[in-house]
């Protein structure tokens, strides 16, 4: 019999339970859509991979002397001469050099083909036919000469075989004949340029020298042929299976898949949780709603469990078509996620039943655990309530509510103060704990809040709408537990979005104040890929009119004093001007051994002007390195600096990571003149001091943007959420609509009335929840103070047009309703029970 009860609510309630599977669909069309990203940019890496390697059966490379150095072979090259000695190794079979490095071609637009700024990677290597890719047309590149690329590459750039081709790499620009294209399939965003082996050897590593070696078997296992190889290596180099190679790479891949899968899925999280106000608020309503319905099946003998049942039958029927909708609007926002990534999303979409399960699982527990408090107060109602005509479900005390609600919001506050303090563990556990104990204990408070903040928002309206605004308000505020859920799910969104707007606010500040206290040159060169700069470009700056000196750094990766870092390397004189460093003791005399620390890492480990530090590089190679001077704080430089010859000593391929540009004069015919001998070289860009704050301002900007993108569907949830409490309140209220517009009230005065109780709902969850982000914003501003983010910087205008979305948002969602409220007939609304 309750199964039938439950389909005829369904029946009956379409619209209202259509209105709550819509904030099931969304949320669960984040979680789908992510699941469906992640798994089919997996089998495309996957795909990618199991095509690189798949005749090798032994690699030989450099051993990785730092611990999760990736660099390793790079820094140690393999000499030819171990090619020679494994030709001899008894089921060698084919053994090749392989060299890699940076390298890319400018196409017929004059720009580098690729994405370089933080995209993937430009991939250089040498042409050895080892099977790996296939000539598509053309031939292989014979001298120094020629050149082929990679079909996508040359496509995007406007190239074809015959073409004159620049070509970049960490020597000079080169002017090579293109002779022929790589069937590479989807490299994944990825560009390939090859040359032949001499010329690759010269351009990117050196002479006599290979990346790694690479060989087939002739009959012995894998694992049988790496012994047999590691016994005539020499030391420092080591052999590893083709497996292991693959899975290496492939874990690295993993490592970052997962990564992006968990950043998503916590922002799908959020709209999940926004969505459990909602549902629990719609369900709230509709117990309320059929109070007497409820009543006369406790009257004709159903029992409390039987009524629970029927409600929670509903909840589920809304959960699985929610996660149906929501699993087919997932393969949708998988689509749309795959187009932002550029050529790394070409490869289609792969379903497996990951996200089938999960969306099935989110959907209906969430929907289910939602609506058990409603379907528990709809199991209390005495079957007496449906002699009544007045009846409503009795109000617990908000004092239990309000002493609960305190206590959260203060161990919140603790948790996230305790994680952001930085005392040992990993912060995240214990600040978004911290976070979700604030929102909940928040909303708990919200009713309490709820009544004075509407009487001074919808004090306004009522002095300037007359009695439409003096209804509006006085419905916000006659039910504050329902008006404050319903604000609650916007306050959470526009919460989370605030923090992320005032952190990039706090960042930008933060950068600019950086920018004008340490930098103290007047220009800096740098590429704007992975590639570095080229030699010879410093020599070009030199000649440049005006350019008074141009001075090289260096960035590398070393063992100081037994802990792994990062080092800067670069003329000590020139650093302290164009860094604007304050010595703190000794001075900036690097000379061929020295190394620079800043006042902070001295401290830590006891060292001052004179000690001598050893110094473990990425040959292999210890060094013990003098204390020359002590420094104050530098983000830009960082903690460490190193002469430059103590870099170039350790590095078979130095990287130039930027060049520092002293002129006599810093105008903008200078800046011309620095860009147009650098013509050469598309990838590098020379920056000022306001070009430096305009770069910073832009990555700022988008990862600003792109949080706030990711935010965005908890706020449409909750806009779903007003408009169906607005909806719902209609219907509850449909003898009284009746009854006002018998007295006078007209159609236009009554959906002014609705539209400005959605306004002043939404913009108290705004105000809220815009709190709330200052609060959290500047608490993360505080913590991270020492790491950079010294300046709080709170975008006032920014929040006052979310003020205003927030009141459009109240707007939008009162159309249905109010247009609905305007069209009921008079005497039926009044005869309405």
């Amino acid at each position: 019999m309750m199964g039938k009860v439950t389909l005829r609510n369904l029946a009956a309630h379409k619209i209202r339970l259509v209105l709550t599977a819509v904030a099931v669909i969304l949320g669960v069309a984040f979680v789908a859509g992510t699941l469906i990203f992640t798994d089919s940019m997996n089998k495309q890496f996957d795909d990618l991979f199991s095509r690189i390697g798949t005749n090798v059966a032994v690699d030989v490379r450099a051993k990785k002397v730092l611990e999760g150095d990736d660099d390793g072979m790079a820094a140690q090259p393999v000499p030819a001469t171990v090619l020679k000695a494994l030709e001899g190794v008894d089921g060698v079979k084919d053994p090749k050099g392989n060299v890699t490095g940076y390298a890319a071609v400018v196409g017929k637009d004059g720009k580098v083909v690729g994405t370089p700024q933080n995209g993937p990677p430009q991939i250089g290597s040498n042409w050895n036919g080892s099977g790996t890719y296939d000539l598509a047309s053309g031939r292989a590149p014979q001298g120094p000469g020629e050149v082929i690329v990679d079909e996508r590459t040359a496509e995007k750039g406007g190239l074809a075989v015959g073409d004159t081709v620049q070509v970049l790499t960490m020597g000079p620009p080169q002017r090579m004949r293109l002779v022929g294209l790589v069937d590479a399939g989807n490299l994944m965003g990825a560009t390939l340029t090859a040359f032949d082996t001499p010329t690759a050897q010269k351009l990117m590593l050196k002479p006599g020298y290979f990346s790694d070696i690479e060989m087939g078997s002739s009959g012995p296992s894998q694992a049988e042929l790496r012994d047999r190889v590691a016994k005539v290596l020499p030391a420092g180099m080591e052999a590893v299976t083709g497996e292991e190679l693959r899975e290496e790479s492939k874990s690295d891949i993993a490592a970052m898949m997962n990564f992006f899968r968990t950043f998503l899925l916590v922002f799908a999280l959020i709209s999940i949780f926004v969505g459990a106000f909602i549902i629990f608020n719609t369900f709230s309503m509709l117990v309320a709603q059929r109070t007497r319905e409820l009543a006369l099946l406790r009257a004709v003998g159903a029992a409390r469990a039987q009524v629970t049942r029927a409600v929670i039958g509903e909840a589920i029927a809304v959960g699985i078509v929610g996660s149906t909708l929501g699993l087919v609007a997932g393969a949708g926002l998988a689509t749309m996620l795959q187009s932002q990534v550029g050529d790394a999303g070409d490869g289609g979409l792969t379903f497996t039943a990951t996200p089938v399960i999960w969306s099935y699982v989110v959907g209906i527990v969430v929907t289910v655990v939602s609506a058990y408090f409603p379907a528990r107060r709809a199991a209390k109602i005495p079957p007496v309530a449906a002699m009544r005509d007045d009846v409503a479900l009795p109000q617990r005390s908000l004092r239990v509510r309000v002493a609960l609600g305190s206590l959260l919001t203060l161990a919140g506050a603790g948790l996230i103060g305790a994680g952001l303090a930085g005392n040992g563990g990993d912060p995240v556990i214990p600040v978004g704990a911290g976070a979700f104990a604030v929102f909940i204990g928040v909303a708990m408070l919200a009713p309490v809040i709820s009544v004075p903040v509407l009487r001074v928002l919808g004090a306004p309206a009522a002095r300037l709408m007359g009695s439409p605004g003096r209804l509006a308000r006085q419905n916000a505020l006659r039910n504050p537990r329902r008006t404050a859920a319903t604000a609650a799910a916007l306050m959470i969104g526009l919460a989370l979005i605030t923090t992320v707007n005032v952190l990039g606010a706090t960042m930008r500040a933060s950068i600019d104040d950086q920018i004008d206290a340490q930098f103290g040159a007047d220009y800096l060169i740098e590429s704007e890929g992975a590639g570095g700069v080229a030699a010879g470009a410093a020599e070009r700056i030199k000649a440049v009119p005006g350019v008074s000196a141009a001075s090289p750094a260096y960035e590398g990766d070393a063992k100081i004093a037994g802990e792994k870092t990062w080092y800067t390397a670069a003329d000590g004189a020139m650093v302290v001007k164009a860094a604007k460093l304050k010595m703190v003791s000794g001075n900036a005399g690097l000379g061929d051994a020295g190394m620079m620390v800043d006042e902070e890492t001295a401290k830590d480990n006891g060292w001052k002007v004179g000690s001598a530090v050893p110094v473990q590089f990425t040959d292999g190679k210890t060094e013990r390195l003098t204390v020359t001077g002590v420094y104050t704080k530098s983000d830009l430089i960082g903690s460490r600096l190193v002469s430059p010859q103590v870099y170039l000593r350790h590095t078979v391929n130095p990287t130039v990571a930027t060049i520092v540009v002293d002129a006599a004069a810093a105008t903008a015919a200078t800046k011309t003149a620095l860009e147009t001998a650098l013509k050469d070289y598309p990838n590098l860009k020379v920056s000022d001091q306001s070009a430096l704050k305009e770069d910073a301002r832009k990555q700022v900007d988008g990862f600003v943007t792109f949080l706030t993108i990711l935010l965005v569907m908890s706020v449409i949830i909750a806009a779903v959420g007003v408009i169906n409490t607005l909806a719902l309140s209609v219907i509850e209220r449909t003898r009284e609509i009746g009854l006002l517009r018998a007295i006078g009230i007209s159609r236009r005065q009554l959906r002014r009335m609705i539209r400005l109780e959605s306004i002043m709902i939404a913009v108290f969850g705004a105000v809220l929840g815009m709190g709330i982000g200052v609060a959290f914003g500047a608490a993360l501003q505080n913590a991270l103070a020492d790491q950079g983010l010294g300046v709080l910087a709170v975008p006032y205008g920014t929040l006052a047009v979310y003020l205003v979305v927030a009141a459009a948002i109240g707007v939008l969602a009162a159309l249905w309703p109010a247009w609905r409220a305007g069209r009921m007939d008079v005497l039926k609304a009044i005869a309405t029970e």
